[in-house]
């Protein structure tokens, strides 16, 4: 797969393929009431919690900032996101043998990852983080990803010494049966950024969450 598959109508398609088990892998067995998993690419997870937090069903976009030109390629080394405390630092993630997306481990679940095979965040493109909701027990990276909101701002650092400055546009919760993948993977004139993680109702018999947490991102700064 090319770092250049977002510029085609069939790539996209792939990755969501290869992504079905990004969300399986991402699936984090713990015991008693925080079991948590996270479901195949068709969707990325959300998690329930408080009526107040939970994100805009209509996912309708909001003014994040004036989007500007894409970055050169550099690789992503952190991000941060102020509003959920979420910091970590990026790896790298490419694919299994089995043509699955790999996923940050779940024993470090406050490790983020980028898909390395996508452009890098700053480029034109989507470029997608994955993170766990939870893991071993304990919060993960994107626990409280579901509470961002348009405007919400998003800082990539990258290996060149430069950061790329996200403003968040939406943010969704949608059923893993009804995977956006076009919004999600498909092409973008500008340089977009993509955060997913699981959520919703914990399905204890297929150890899955049962939506998934979209947030959308547009380069506003760099």
């Amino acid at each position: 797969m090319k770092s250049t598959w977002w510029r085609g109508r069939r790539a996209p398609l792939l990755l969501a393929v290869a992504l079905l088990a990004v969300l399986a892998t991402l699936a984090i067995v713990l015991s008693g009431p925080g079991e948590t998993g996270l479901a195949a690419p068709q969707t990325v997870a959300s998690q329930a919690e408080t009526p107040s937090a939970e994100p805009s069903e209509s996912g309708t976009p909001a003014d994040g900032g004036a989007a500007v030109e894409g970055m050169p390629k550099a690789e992503p080394v952190s991000i941060d996101v102020p509003k959920i405390e979420a910091k970590s630092s990026l790896v790298p993630l490419g694919l299994n043998a089995d043509n699955t997306v790999e996923v940050p481990p779940v024993t470090q679940p406050l490790q983020a990852g980028w898909y390395e095979n996508g452009p890098t965040p700053g480029e034109v493109g989507p470029s997608v983080i994955l993170g766990h909701v939870d893991g071993n027990k304990q919060k993960g990276i994107f626990f409280r990803l579901k509470e961002l909101a348009p405007g919400d701002k998003v800082s990539i650092a990258r290996k060149d010494g430069t950061t790329a400055e996200f403003a968040v546009t939406k943010v969704e919760r949608v059923a893993k049966d009804k995977f956006p993948t076009d919004a999600v993977y498909g092409d973008t004139a500008a340089p977009e950024l993509r955060l997913i993680t699981c959520g919703g109702v914990f399905d204890k018999t297929s150890r899955n969450y049962l939506d998934n947490i979209i947030v959308f991102a547009r380069l506003i700064a760099r």
